[in-house]
């Protein structure tokens, strides 16, 4: 309790102004896995510095560190100078820091309000909420944002996006001192991203230390002043933003240059017959939505969030009602009631948000990858493990998984090895699966990961699979996809073929009312 006094009032009595975060050798090892190796680096006030590496390097866990979720096997966190030893959360948000998860930490039954005051409600001396204060207090930060957001709104109720901004603004109203942001612009439009760089910019004018994580690297060179390169749990350099440039950070993270990711690609060329038809497809969110494709062709949806693209792709799966329209597989007319009948039928999709919809978070990797097919795999009423194990090496082989061990809890994997694990379960040789669907495969991805996972459409292409991608990164879409649809507002405003499409035209399209 002692240290903590101390810490807060370092922390007072310099303002922000003058205040320095020193990370000094801190190392971290999990069974199998040596996750952070005397990583040290020192971040100052009125700065932003980035975390930058590949899926695997060390950032999150030096963000757990940070916030007080984990402790270092070594090493330590000092502020101001003063040692730090967080066994809890709570600690490090009463020493200053706040860190800001890709993963929200919010209730979504409770309100704006009470989320923005979660875990420091204030109150009288007789446990009566001031509620006054409150409401005056949220009003003014989402004023201060930007947004049309009623407090009183249940949490669950919002967009992913605006969500994500309340968890922004549950660490603004706490006047933390260090603020740390793991990809925060993943779920946020680009009006959304506008007002978060403001935010982050009057931050920086206040002196405070800013901690940015991100796979973006157009972001990186936006915002931030410094930049840490880790790679496999290890510091390999810190730089001045200003003094660097993309190539040299994509060399620094993968330890190799990777060159020019799409022209590199090995693509299909043989484009096959019509695998699917989608004849004004109509829902609650979309409207009158066609498009063909055929067995070897990539097509990619653009468009800005709320487009519409996921719920095309989410009633042709089966998860959403169809209220009219005509879904055509092989010539033959589907009706699909639930996933189910999809699967069955040869169709998979990769959800976007991968944790949430696509995996079993707290089983083993094995158990993801064979989830599907585990009918396929008993003797009797039994699972036939070697099969099972048989199948998850192959997948793990086939798609470079990075993984001490088949019983490796999916969770603690690295984004990029989850969604190969998606990939491997859906591509497995017990299933017939002709028609892949990836939304936004590459969110959260570092860029050597990318290409393996452009190169991974492409092979699937080859192999005479229909894929359908949606991505919000422009470059890729134009870059991997054969043809392109563009949406807006539930409808589809215009294609595009591979060879005529440019950034300019797809952005014209997906503003296109």
């Amino acid at each position: 309790m002692a240290q903590e006094t101390e810490v807060k009032t370092s922390v007072m009595n310099n303002g922000s102004q003058g205040l320095t975060l020193e990370v000094d050798n801190i190392s971290k090892s999990f069974p199998g896995v040596k996750a952070l190796q005397n990583v040290s680096f020192k971040a100052t006030s009125g700065k932003v510095l980035a975390l930058l590496g590949e899926n695997g390097a060390g950032k999150s866990t030096l963000l757990k560190v940070l916030s007080g979720d984990i402790r270092p096997d070594e090493g330590e966190v000092r502020i101001n100078g003063v040692p730090q030893k967080f066994d809890a959360p709570v600690q490090a948000i009463q020493a200053g820091v706040s860190v800001i998860y890709q993963e929200r930490q919010l209730v979504p039954s409770m309100s704006v309000i009470e989320n923005i005051y979660c875990g420091d409600l204030p109150s009288t001396k007789a446990g009566i909420l001031r509620k006054r204060e409150m409401k005056q207090t949220a009003e003014k930060i989402i004023s201060d944002f930007g947004l049309d957001i009623d407090p009183y709104e249940k949490l669950g109720r919002l967009s992913t996006a605006h969500q994500q901004m309340v968890e922004i603004m549950k660490a603004y109203r706490r006047d933390s001192k260090i603020i740390a942001f793991d990809e925060p612009t993943a779920s946020l439009t680009d009006t959304e991203v506008t007002i978060l760089f403001d935010l982050i910019k009057r931050l920086k004018e206040e002196g405070k230390i800013i901690l940015y994580v991100s796979h973006r690297l157009a972001e990186i060179f936006q915002i931030t002043d410094e930049i840490v390169v880790l790679k496999d749990g290890r510091m390999v350099k810190q730089l001045n933003t200003a003094e660097t440039n993309e190539a040299e950070l994509i060399k620094a993270m993968v330890g190799r240059d990777i060159g020019d990711t799409y022209s590199a690609l090995k693509r299909n060329d043989k484009i096959g017959d019509v695998l699917l038809e989608v004849k004004n497809l109509t829902t609650d969110a979309i409207h009158d939505v066609s498009f063909t494709l055929h067995r070897g062709e990539i097509v990619g949806f653009a468009g800005l969030v709320g487009a519409g693209r996921t719920e095309v792709v989410r009633a042709i799966f089966g998860a959403d009602p169809i209220k009219s329209g005509e879904v055509i597989l092989d010539g033959e007319t589907v009706h699909f009631k639930q996933p189910k009948d999809a699967i069955e039928a040869g169709i998979a999709l990769c959800p976007e948000d991968r944790k949430e919809q696509g995996l079993i978070r707290f089983r083993s990797v094995q158990d993801n990858v064979c989830l599907p097919v585990f009918q396929k795999m008993k003797k009797g009423l039994i699972l036939d493990r070697k099969k099972q194990e048989a199948l998850t090496e192959k997948a793990i082989e086939k798609y470079s998984i990075r993984t001490p061990s088949l019983e490796k809890l999916v969770v603690e994997l690295s984004g990029g090895n989850q969604q190969k694990v998606i990939l491997g379960r859906w591509t497995s040789e017990l299933l017939t699966t002709k028609l892949l669907i990836l939304d936004e495969p590459t969110k959260g991805i570092d860029v050597g990961t990318k290409a393996e996972i452009y190169q991974i459409l492409c092979d699937l292409a080859r192999e005479g699979k229909g894929v359908i991608f949606i991505s919000s990164e422009l470059p890729e879409v134009i870059n991997i996809a054969d043809t392109i649809i563009v949406m807006h507002n539930g409808h589809v405003t215009g294609t595009l073929a591979r060879a005529d499409a440019t950034e300019e035209k797809v952005m014209s399209l997906a503003m296109l009312d």
